[in-house]
């Protein structure tokens, strides 16, 4: 059965609960083209801890600290954009994972607030390590990728993977080599055992990806969200006329 998830990209956490309570799988924090940034992401992370919602954090970059700070906030998993190698995404790997496996430092920032952070061993088999492949060398070397121990799934940024194999703003729809390179990634995390995610731009392409096996699908983004329903509901008003004071 696939995950279904939103992608968060503003700073109100009260829009993040009602995200997590909306009923999607996960929810994912963006950190790299979001507004959400080091400054504002603790409440937003604190609103999502109490909803039913797997709460992710894209990190803008492969750097450690970043990554075991998300962890360290609260966030059940990682999304580590722009991974190009197996070493790279071994890298990740070991930053969420504390010793004697990985190097991850103790500090989980919840644990003195309600008592319940996770020994080492269960919090290093609870956590999500979700790497991004986008770019024309990540998707070369995406067989070796998925299979890094600890890696859970394969996350395809379908614009930046378009843009670097040389075919612009093309999509699955309107592209063969496209719908190829997607499928190729599908069957590579299949074989692994592990599961593909995909950014999709619109519900449809969800589904559409859904009905083929892809097993992590985002729906939809909080600030796109918004601007379509409010002018959906503009529309109805005015009953299609445009008229305005």
């Amino acid at each position: 059965m696939s995950r279904l998830g939103v992608w968060s990209t503003l700073t109100d956490p009260v829009v993040a609960e009602l995200l997590g309570r909306s009923g999607y799988d996960y929810v994912c924090v963006d950190l790299q083209h979001g507004l959400t940034g080091p400054g504002s992401v603790v409440p937003v992370l604190q609103a999502l801890r109490h909803t039913p919602a797997t709460t992710l954090v894209r990190v803008p970059d492969h750097r450690p600290d970043g990554l075991m700070r998300a962890l360290d906030l609260g966030a059940d998993g990682v999304v580590v954009p722009m991974v190009d190698s197996p070493e790279q995404a071994a890298a990740a790997v070991a930053a969420c994972t504390y010793p004697p496996h990985g190097f991850r430092s103790w500090g989980p920032m919840w644990g003195d607030v309600d008592g319940a952070a996770a020994g080492p061993e269960q919090a290093d088999a609870d956590r999500q390590v979700i790497v991004m492949v986008e770019t024309a060398a990540g998707f070369a070397a995406v067989r070796e990728i998925a299979a890094v121990p600890g890696v859970a799934a394969v996350y395809v940024g379908p614009n930046d993977l378009a843009l670097t194999l040389g075919l612009g703003r093309e999509t699955y729809a309107t592209s063969t080599a496209v719908h190829e390179a997607l499928d190729t990634v599908l069957a590579t995390t299949e074989a692994a055992g592990i599961v593909m995610g995909l950014h999709c731009a619109t519900a449809e392409m969800a589904s559409y990806w859904r009905e083929r096996g892809v097993g992590m699908l985002t729906v939809a983004t909080d600030s796109t969200l918004l601007r379509t329903a409010s002018a959906a509901a503009l529309s109805t008003a005015r009953g299609g006329d445009g008229a305005t004071w």
